[in-house]
């Protein structure tokens, strides 16, 4: 192809907390050097999108801008100074940095106006990606579980492996089971962890948190959680707790209910001014409260290396993709995301 297409079709954020909007527009007339021109196949929604949308981080400067960080593709072309990926190649989209060049970011055109939009975005039928946000995949590859590599598993691995460096039969308890907690729990039952506690609202998430490896599950809304965990503890703090949520109280309640050597991993962010209270001696003697950035994975050789897992059959992966919508109904999964409709991780088909 010696020409982009003129026109892409994608999802739009123009306002904060507001529906996005699905439309055409224009590409730019060449890519500059480093960037790659892709064909998404499929797309995750990660509820890191969900916070942008909300406006979690506080006020957007780059209104209107494209969204969404995991996805599959096939590589159409590729800017100056590209040595990674070639066209015709199948890949993973990812927003954490692999190898190659980080280009300049694209800019596109809707009716006389910029839409912004970052290294990577992947809620459209085709995108400019920064070379270092693409990962070479098998041409055989399962297209739709292959996105699941650019965040969910990824990052769910990570925070196991990288962050919580859990062991086996530590404990280990995972508050929040959406398509990261699901992987961190799947993760941790690799390792052999005991117990594996995950924490939720929704019962059907929960339900698919057990087929994970989770060894008990506790609904939130319907038990006291805290109680719930002590009485499985048998009054013995825990090696571990993982938030998903991003809620300050659930991640108060991890730091009171882990050893004094426990780690408590942040996965989830809280809104801007929300800030956690707590007692700081207990990190002065060993305890650890810290965030995760996407698991601290290098998709370039965590990628090939979980693949093969997969592959192997000893990944249940396909089990998480519970829903699939085309681009035009992106509202309508965002909005089964949000009130728990989806127990899984739901994909965009494009």
């Amino acid at each position: 192809m010696s020409e982009l297409p003129k026109k892409i079709k994608a999802a739009i954020l123009v306002e904060q907390r507001k529906s996005l909007v699905i439309a055409e527009i224009d590409t730019p007339s060449e890519l500059a050097p480093g960037q790659v021109f892709v064909k998404i196949h499929s797309s995750g929604i990660c509820g890191s999108q969900l916070g942008e949308i909300d406006g979690a981080k506080g006020e957007d400067k780059f209104l209107p801008h494209l969204l969404g960080h995991e996805a599959s593709g096939t590589v159409i072309k590729t800017g100056p100074g590209v040595k990674h990926v070639k066209p015709g190649q199948k890949v993973v989209l990812h927003w954490r940095k692999g190898a190659g060049i980080e280009a300049e970011l694209p800019k596109y055109n809707w009716d006389g106006k910029t839409v912004n939009s970052g290294w990577i975005t992947t809620f459209s039928d085709y995108t400019i990606v920064s070379e270092n946000r693409l990962t070479v995949i098998p041409d055989n590859s399962d297209m739709a579980v292959a996105a699941l590599f650019g965040c969910a598993v990824t990052t769910g691995f990570g925070v196991i492996e990288n962050n919580a460096k859990l062991r086996i039969g530590e404990s280990v308890i995972v508050f929040g089971a959406g398509g990261i907690g699901l992987n961190v729990i799947q993760a941790a039952a690799m390792v052999s962890a005991y117990p594996i506690i995950a924490v939720d609202v929704f019962d059907n998430r929960l339900a698919l948190a057990k087929e994970m490896g989770a060894t008990h599950v506790i609904n939130s809304k319907t038990a006291n959680a805290e109680e719930a965990i002590v009485r499985i503890m048998q009054n013995v703090k825990v090696d571990v707790f993982i938030d998903n949520t991003g809620a300050p109280a659930i991640i108060q309640l991890g730091y009171g209910l882990t050893k004094p050597l426990g780690r408590v991993i942040l996965v989830g962010v809280p809104k801007a001014g929300n800030n956690i209270n707590i007692f700081s001696l207990p990190l002065h003697f060993g305890k650890v409260l810290t965030g995760s950035h996407g698991g601290n994975c290098q998709p370039n050789e965590d990628i090939p290396r979980l693949f093969n897992l997969f592959n192997q059959d000893k990944l249940k992966l396909k089990e998480l993709i519970t829903n699939t919508y085309k681009l035009d109904e992106i509202n309508t999964a965002i909005d089964s995301m949000r009130n728990g409709t989806i127990k899984g991780r739901c994909m965009i088909k494009m």
